[in-house]
């Protein structure tokens, strides 16, 4: 346990480092203060995400591993494992956006996957640890989507962590407090401004539901990018509690 704590610290630490200069000197809402109101509620996400909610989806996907090879034609797992890994890769992250694009837009307008996505979706201001505030059923579904296909494909397991890595790596920066055009890059990884336009506080946003690759939006008529400063507010237009347990609690009682 302590191994785990000290690791959880250590991962704050780093990503502290990384995205904090980031926010600093780049901000997409310069008077958002470091010290914001509600950062005790995204550091117990954070927390929780890594000291225990981590486990409980590497545990589900390996899970999903034992349960496809049962099911999954074999023929389809040794095609792709023939392919050269960055074909198995480049397949594996396209379905992988393609899969979670539509379970986010499912999320959006089915009830029942909204309560779970609207703690996500009750942050009144981004940044880097913002990130984090996910309600754990959420948070599973989304990495179960990501990495089925992956899963599916036969990629091999480092394969499958550095996918991991670097998609954890993006849905932080999408969401930090950073105001960073990419140019045609932006058309394969979003820039944080797509996804702060897709925490503007409307009921249940209808646009930018792909974190990682903005052409799904394009393709499918969801694209929002809107000129201007980022002075929109944030958050939910239903009431929702401010505190970390009554987060966890809430998608679970009806109204």
């Amino acid at each position: 346990m302590i191994e785990l704590l000290l690791a959880t610290v250590a991962s704050a630490a780093v990503l502290a480092a990384i995205y904090g200069p980031l926010e600093r000197m780049f901000p997409a809402r310069p008077e958002q203060a470091v010290l914001r109101r509600e950062l005790a509620i995204d550091a117990a996400f954070f927390l929780g995400q890594y000291l225990v909610f981590s486990a409980v989806a590497v545990t589900v996907l390996t899970w999903m591993d034992y349960a496809l090879a049962g099911v999954w034609p074999m023929s389809l797992r040794t095609w792709s494992m023939g392919l050269p890994m960055w074909a198995q890769i480049v397949l594996a992250l396209v379905l992988g956006d393609l899969l979670t694009y539509w379970f986010h837009r499912a999320c959006h307008s089915w009830g029942p996957l909204w309560r779970f996505h609207a703690v996500h979706h009750s942050s009144e201001e981004l940044d880097w640890l913002a990130a984090h505030r996910e309600h754990p059923v959420d948070g599973v579904l989304t990495q179960l989507c990501v990495n089925l296909p992956g899963i599916a494909l036969g990629l091999p397991f480092a394969a499958l962590g550095g996918l991991a890595m670097f998609r954890g790596l993006w849905a932080i920066l999408i969401h930090a407090n950073v105001r960073l055009p990419l140019g045609p890059l932006g058309l394969v990884l979003g820039a944080p401004e797509l996804h702060h336009w897709h925490h503007a506080r409307l009921d249940r946003t209808r646009h930018n539901f792909a974190n990682l690759a903005p052409y799904l939006d394009l393709l499918f008529g969801t694209y929002h990018r809107p000129r201007g400063p980022e002075t929109y507010p944030l958050g939910l237009t239903e009431p929702w509690p401010r505190r970390y347990l009554a987060q966890l609690v809430r998608p679970f009682r009806r109204g």
